[in-house]
This record gives C-alpha cells, sequence and structure tokens, in this order.
C-alpha cells in the first residue's frame, strides 16, 4: 500500500530554516546554504518516518491578488525577502529535484492554496496527505485523511496535528478555522479581526452560533449577546466576511503527482555539491537502504 502524500509549503520551511541556522553554513563558494540544509533535514525527518508516496514543494505568491483585494493591508507589513536567502530560495527547486521531489508554483495563488489543493485531490483518490507547513490557517484542512506536521524545535520532530489536535487547540472543529481567524484576527498576515474578540470569545461565538454567518446574524437581535459583542459583528460585518474568504483557501488548477520514492544518490551528490558533506553521507545511507530493501 502506497504512503500519504507529502506536501510542503516550501516557503514556510525556507525561511524557518534560513533563521534556525547560520549563515556561516556555506558553499564552497562561500555562499549561504543554511536555508537549503536545514529544510532538507526538516523533510528527511518525515520521508524517514513516513515513507510518502512523493514529496511535493508548493511554492507560489508571496500576497495572492485576490488576497490583497479583499483587503489591502494583508502581508503588508512583511520585510522583503534577504539577499541571502533569494538566492537560495531560486536554488530550491534544483536542489531539491535532485531528491527526486516535486516542486509546484502557481504565480497567481499562495503556497497554502496549492497544499489545500492537493490535499483535495488526494483524499478524493482515497490517499492520505501530510501538510508540512508553519502556518496555522491549514488546519482547515485537517480530516481524518489528512494531517498537519507543524514544525518545532528540538530533535522530536513536527507537531501531529489532526482533528482532534484542532478541536483541542482552538475548542472548534476544523472546517471553522476560517470563521475563527475572521473573528480573531490573524496578526501574521495582517488580520485584525473583530474588535475586542480574541480567541476565546471567537470560540465561544463559534460554538453557539456555529458559522461567522450565524455569528452576524445573531449580533444583529436585540439581547442575544453583550452590547459590546454585538457591536464588534454587526459594525462592519462585510469587513469581518472579508477576513474569512482572505483566510479561505483557493482551489489550484493542478493535477496529483504520480508516486516518486527519494533517490538518495543522486540527492547526495547535489548536497556535497554544495558542501553539505554531512547531509551527503545522511543521504547515502538512505540509499543504501532502499537498494538491500
Amino acid at each position: 500500500m502506497p504512503g500519504p502524500l507529502l506536501a510542503v509549503d516550501a516557503p514556510s520551511l525556507l525561511y524557518r530554516a534560513f533563521f534556525a541556522l547560520p549563515q556561516s553554513i556555506t558553499d564552497d563558494d562561500g555562499q549561504p546554504v543554511n536555508a537549503l540544509l536545514g529544510m532538507a533535514n526538516l523533510i528527511l525527518f518525515v520521508v524517514e518516518r513516513h515513507a510518502p508516496r512523493a514529496v511535493v514543494l508548493c511554492f507560489g505568491a508571496e500576497k495572492a491578488a485576490y488576497r490583497a483585494e479583499l483587503y489591502a493591508p494583508y502581508h503588508a507589513d512583511r520585510p522583503p525577502m534577504p539577499a541571502e536567502l533569494e538566492r537560495q530560495w531560486t536554488d530550491a527547486p534544483a536542489f531539491f529535484g535532485a531528491f527526486g521531489w516535486l516542486s509546484l508554483s502557481d504565480p497567481e495563488l499562495e503556497a497554502d492554496d496549492l497544499l489545500g489543493s492537493l490535499a483535495t485531490l488526494e483524499q478524493a483518490a482515497g490517499g492520505e496527505t501530510l501538510l508540512f507547513t508553519g502556518d496555522r490557517d491549514m488546519f482547515q484542512c485537517v480530516s481524518d485523511r489528512v494531517t498537519v506536521l507543524f514544525p518545532r524545535g528540538g530533535k522530536d520532530g513536527p507537531e501531529v496535528v489532526g482533528p482532534a489536535e484542532v478541536r483541542e487547540r482552538y475548542g472548534i472543529e476544523p472546517e471553522q478555522v476560517p470563521d475563527f481567524i475572521a473573528l480573531r484576527g490573524d496578526p501574521s498576515d495582517g488580520l485584525p479581526g473583530a474588535k475586542g474578540i480574541g480567541a476565546k470569545g471567537a470560540r465561544d461565538l463559534l460554538r453557539a452560533h456555529g458559522t461567522l454567518e450565524g455569528a452576524i446574524t445573531a449580533g444583529a437581535k436585540p439581547g442575544a449577546m453583550t452590547p459590546r459583542m454585538a457591536g464588534a459583528l454587526t459594525s462592519d460585518p462585510q469587513l469581518l466576511r472579508a477576513f474569512k474568504d482572505v483566510a479561505t483557501l483557493r482551489d489550484a488548477s493542478i493535477a496529483l503527482p504520480r508516486d516518486a520514492p527519494t533517490d538518495g544518490s543522486t540527492a547526495a551528490a547535489a548536497a556535497r555539491a554544495r558542501g553539505m558533506n554531512r547531509l551527503a553521507e545522511r543521504l547515502e545511507k538512505l540509499a543504501a537502504g532502499d537498494a538491500r530493501a
């Protein structure tokens, strides 16, 4: 039986690895390779434990036009990409292509839209998907057949987030995540949410009314909730609806990849060419294990 599809939020992991590892990690030309090395190790941890049928790295627009049109300040405060990361970013598809990993990109959509689309397609085909991402928005995709792997520090690997973990973390169902974001806000995306409604307030509203729309409808009824809460919901309901739309994934026109096991031999050569000798040794051991199997 084939393993799960591993879909990776490439921007999320590249940034995380870039800031986690020192830029003194360089190739033979003195150019930093810390982001590539860190991302490779993060993904290999999952590959070695879950034997995915294929690994897909998802890229996309930094700020999708449809999201900026819905709310102009979306991602407005994000700093430009560091020059030391930009070179590695450009090299990532070729480097990871040597591992047998596919890179997908869409100039109109963001990486999270591609991740969600792959999960939907794989689930429809009867398979399971692992979404490796540091974006909590992706919790909306979680189901019995879709699991988020959320990066964390230490040697234990990513946190495994299924439906039970979403309920424990937020007190809501995975499909309510966009409604939750609209109400609570998301500072990382520049979404302020409903004024004065934090995580607990958003949770309680969704438990009582099911959806953002249900909460807005209830807020318009006299005496249904406190004046402060009602005012937060009814002062600009269209803006709250825009926040939910920003948080809701779009469908990407992509096809499911064929099975493609990780190629440790070619990956090791690509690692050595970039001065990553310890990674190359790890990959050679991986290739030797596959050969014995």
